[in-house]
């Protein structure tokens, strides 16, 4: 499946903004610093974070301990999303995911 052939909703989370600016300025990650233009430019969709995301981060299973990736699979389980990511840990909650 081709994620940006156009037929797709592809959704980017403010946990992901706000992991990816942490990073960046740690010095541990280079992003463009257009990156919310850049989102825009790519059509994705930005989706924020509500009291149900969080108050069901904190009750997953103790599987994954960084905050940011349990926000993601919170959002997937409560909004019915496909998550895409490299993390092994993730495949254990029970939440669609397509390896990166």
């Amino acid at each position: 499946m081709q994620l940006l052939e156009g037929k797709n909703l592809i959704f980017i989370s403010s946990a992901t903004v706000w992991e990816l600016s942490i990073k960046q300025s740690l010095g541990r990650l280079e992003i463009p610093d257009n990156l919310l233009e850049e989102i825009d430019l790519h059509r994705f969709t930005q989706l924020g974070i509500n009291s149900q995301h969080a108050q069901l981060a904190g009750k997953l299973p103790n599987i994954h301990k960084d905050p940011f990736d349990r926000m993601l699979i919170a959002q997937a389980k409560i909004e019915k999303l496909t998550l895409v990511t490299r993390d092994k840990l993730v495949a254990q909650y029970d939440v669609a995911i397509i390896e990166a």
